[in-house]
């Protein structure tokens, strides 16, 4: 089926993880294309303080499966339809493999993986109805393994492969399923990872970093353009490729860190 380009204006999209970062960018440049936007996360001062007079607000936990049911209720009752899902919502983790407590790893991919195919499931029906966009912010470390965050990069992998099936099963409806790899964001990742601290390399690295605004408006671009994958900065491709390419060598150099 053909895919046509996102009308934005007009378009009813739900964000996730809304509050700061990414997801706010995502909201305030959506906003001013003209979207109707839902915007969800847990901390819902600061979602009301960022929100426009005419976003649904539906504040809550993602990793609770009633949430989940209330978020797409809500918003399908409140606008009457759905255009698109933004499963942007997620966090870190810097321990160890060896040390990862069992009870962070399972609220970790409850967020990170679990949340996106439950709400993505939720949602379906009714971007089957709009020929709509759902996409699923992912990282560069679901296509190169981090060892300084090992059950995050495990979370990013499943979700990439989710990604793929998703859009398999959905592109004969008309959906469009769009992944999104970003690189080094510079928004509060690290201030609410669970876990050691990172490397001191991966600090510094900050410096390279792109912004959330920078990274949120190459999204949007991939969302009107229906693309099917997004990495951001662009400087991402030659790493995804020389860890495919030349895995050995890419594993010989995390070491380091």
């Amino acid at each position: 089926m053909i895919l046509f380009p996102l009308q934005t204006r007009g378009s009813v999209v739900i964000i996730t993880g809304a509050s700061d970062g990414i997801g706010a960018q995502l909201a305030s440049q959506l906003r001013r294309k003209g979207a109707k936007l839902v915007l969800s996360a847990r901390n819902e001062e600061r979602l009301r303080a960022s929100a426009g007079p005419e976003d649904l607000v539906v504040a809550g936990d993602l990793t609770s499966e009633v949430f989940r049911h209330t978020l797409i209720e809500r918003a399908a009752a409140h606008f009457g339809h759905i255009d698109a899902l933004i499963n942007n919502a997620g966090r870190g983790s810097y321990y160890p493999p060896s040390r990862a407590p069992l009870d962070d790893a399972h609220s970790l991919f409850e967020l990170n993986f679990f949340a996106p195919l439950h709400l993505a499931q939720l949602v379906t029906p009714f971007l089957c109805q709009r020929h709509g966009t759902l996409v699923n912010v992912g990282s560069i470390a679901s296509q190169i393994s981090l060892p300084w965050l090992p059950i995050y990069s495990a979370s990013k992998f499943a979700l990439a492969s989710l990604t793929t099936t998703q859009r398999i099963e959905l592109r004969k409806h008309g959906v469009n399923v769009m992944a999104v790899f970003p690189g080094y964001v510079d928004t509060g990742f690290q201030a609410h990872a669970a876990g050691e601290a990172p490397p001191s390399q991966v600090v510094k690295g900050k410096r390279f970093a792109v912004t959330a605004e920078e990274c949120a408006a190459a999204i949007i671009k991939g969302m009107e353009k229906r693309r099917q994958l997004v990495v951001t900065p662009k400087i991402g491709w030659p790493l995804v490729w020389l860890s495919r390419w030349f895995p050995g060598l890419v594993e010989r150099r995390m070491e380091s860190f």
